[in-house]
């Protein structure tokens, strides 16, 4: 049981009250604007220190390992979202929340939880931290591609030429230049990691804030019963579930390696909620934005607790039968 509640971490503490603080004094007004202009300068600032982040050196090792690569994000930029056109047509879910569904599924994976639960769970760190920094990459093209095809196909209006150029401008071009100038900022950005924390966390909850004061605005409570959270919920438990099945079963199809396994497993089934929030706020209208990322941050809660407990289980496994942590997949 403690080890359920350090799951709950201070960011999701200060997630849950910001979604409480956009309930009880949501953003109107000039200050609207100016908290978006805020959240706006965040992202950017964010996807900079990312693109400075990112190791050339990492790059290329990874790319050794190519068949561990190619079923993370087969499973992150494949199955899910197959598996969120099916659940978004589901009968009786509401077609708000069938395309905050069907958007959770086409995010890219975290990098964060993933490279600290395959840590936990005595799996290929060095493969883990290589698959979900590609699949951040990727994802900044690959996640609006698919919002284009998939949500326009699921009857949504797809994504607009601003929308495009708000993820170039926004996302893609300062995480650009951020990796272009790593050779005179790297160092000081590894040295100073603290300060892409305080970025990451602060532009989401800035984001947070301001999409769902937008959206209580425009009435979401009214509009939200328990009973539709509760059913986001299932759906959230369910398509999770079956991603972690799906992930195990691949790997001994395909005769992975223990600690190989561990990273499809821990890494192929993960949504980001960093790279969600901000991609939402570019590619959604202000109204939707917070009934869009409703199943995004359910997910990201049972997504953590679901794989701490199993990170948890592994590795306690392996400590008990005296084998090597790895062997325990």
């Amino acid at each position: 049981m403690q080890r359920l509640f350090s799951v709950f971490e201070p960011f999701v503490l200060s997630l849950l009250g910001t979604v409480l603080l956009a309930t009880v004094l949501p953003a109107q007004g000039g200050f609207a604007t100016f908290a978006s202009y805020l959240a706006d300068a965040g992202i950017v600032l964010l996807f900079f220190l990312h693109g400075a982040k990112l190791s050339r050196d990492a790059i290329w090792v990874g790319l050794r390992n190519w068949p561990l690569h190619l079923a993370v994000l087969a499973s992150t930029f494949l199955l899910f979202p197959v598996l969120g056109l099916g659940l978004s047509h589901l009968p009786g879910v509401d077609s708000s929340f069938a395309a905050g569904l069907l958007f959770l599924t086409l995010l890219p994976s975290t990098v964060q939880s993933s490279i600290a639960f395959t840590a936990i769970a005595r799996g290929n760190v060095a493969a883990a931290i290589c698959s979900a920094s590609f699949s951040n990459l990727l994802g900044i093209v690959l996640t609006p591609a698919l919002v284009a095809l998939l949500m326009r196909v699921n009857g949504g209006a797809g994504v607009s030429l601003a929308s495009i150029e708000g993820i170039l401008i926004q996302l893609l071009a300062p995480f650009v230049a951020g990796h272009l100038l790593r050779p005179w900022i790297g160092g000081f950005v590894g040295r100073h990691k603290s300060l892409l924390t305080i970025v990451d966390r602060g532009s989401i909850l800035l984001v947070v804030y301001t999409a769902f004061g937008a959206a209580v605005v425009e009435g979401l409570w009214t509009r939200v019963s328990p009973g539709d959270l509760g059913q986001l919920i299932l759906l959230c438990m369910l398509l999770l579930g079956i991603v972690l099945a799906a992930t195990y079963a691949i790997a001994r199809a395909m005769r992975l390696s223990p600690e190989d396994a561990i990273v499809l497993q821990f890494c192929g089934s993960k949504k980001s909620l960093a790279s969600g929030v901000p991609m939402a706020g570019v590619l959604f209208p202000a109204a939707q934005v917070g009934v869009i990322l409703l199943p995004v941050m359910l997910f990201h809660q049972i997504q953590l607790i679901a794989c701490a407990m199993l990170a948890r289980h592994y590795g306690d496994r392996a400590g008990r039968e005296g084998e090597e942590p790895s062997r325990t997949l």
